[in-house]
């Protein structure tokens, strides 16, 4: 195995598991792309890295200028930990009621946090992140929504890797949030096979899985639309906190897959993709692992205080 010289070498390449034994479905498969295996530990080092590359080469980054962007963890971590290497510094706008684990990653990477209500999630980041850019011309605002890097990142990235892997798939669903990842990885998959669906999983109008949105609460991601997301998703389906923890449970008990909250959404709607097919092989994301998750109790406690605790504080 090569020996890099830069941790940004490790981004990308994750493994491919497959977690059959937990389909409905004997004739359908069912293979998980796990991003936790990042090094800053999830799917946005991808967007992360691509960003500030491409900011760098359009002279929107220069050296010690500052980054200023929302988010409710990952991508924030990950900007943080590429920042601190390439010595730029960065503010991270945040809801309040994160995980304290993702506070305190991104303190190790020396990101300043601002935070936000908790009750206007992660829309009143955004916002607050787009107000604070237009007082501050001379921050770097990278702005994970509207930048084309998103998806291009999991264009160039992601989607061959899925495809290199796992060619004989005939599914993919992932979370709707940016939706880079959905746009990118759906659209190169629908240009080697056009028979590929694409799939989004989102929650229902007025409840609150975090890290996923419903397009229908009123914020539409620029890159959805810059990337024809109505013509290229084949479907959606919905998921309630409760099936995301339940999912989550599921996979580190019986798979041995110790994953984020957002997987456990994934992997319920991609159940419910093979509950309605006679067969197939569906690839869903992964988006991270659990380890930034533990202090909620996702997986200890008892699961209606858990779903409980899930309407006020961000897992995802």
């Amino acid at each position: 195995m090569a020996i890099h010289t830069s941790i940004l070498d490790l981004i990308g390449n994750t493994p491919m598991l497959d977690v059959s034994a937990l389909s409905p479905n004997p004739r359908v498969r069912l293979v998980v792309k796990a991003e936790g295996f990042n090094p800053a530990g999830s799917v946005k080092d991808r967007i992360a890295k691509k960003m500030i590359e491409e900011a760098e080469q359009d002279g929107t980054l220069t050296p010690g200028k500052t980054i200023i962007e929302p988010s409710s963890g990952n991508t924030g971590i990950a900007l943080a930990m590429i920042a601190r290497i390439k010595g730029y510094p960065i503010k991270i706008v945040m809801p309040e009621n994160v995980s304290i684990e993702r506070r305190q990653l991104l303190e190790v990477f020396g990101a300043e946090i601002i935070l936000t209500p908790g009750n206007e999630g992660s829309n009143g980041a955004v916002r607050h992140a787009q107000q604070l850019a237009e007082q501050h011309p001379e921050w770097a605002f990278l702005y994970q929504y509207a930048n084309e890097a998103n998806p291009r990142a999991h264009y160039e990235g992601t989607g061959p890797e899925i495809w290199r892997d796992c060619p004989e798939v005939t599914h993919f669903v992932a979370g709707l949030g940016t939706s880079g990842t959905l746009m990118g990885v759906g659209t190169y998959l629908k240009e080697q096979n056009p028979a590929i669906r694409v799939l989004a999983v989102e929650p229902p109008v007025g409840e609150l899985v975090e890290g996923l949105r419903n397009l229908e609460e009123g914020y539409i991601p620029p890159v959805y639309e810059k990337w024809g997301g109505p013509s290229l998703l084949d479907g959606k389906r919905i998921v309630r906190p409760r099936e995301s923890i339940e999912w989550t449970r599921r996979l580190a008990s019986e798979a041995g897959f110790f994953c984020g909250i957002s997987t456990g959404a994934a992997m319920a709607g991609a159940v419910k993709v093979a509950e309605q097919i006679d067969e197939g092989t569906i690839v869903f994301i992964s988006a991270d692992g659990g380890w930034k998750y533990l202090s909620t109790g996702a997986w200890t406690d008892d699961l209606d205080e858990v779903v409980k605790k899930a309407e006020k504080l961000i897992y995802f």
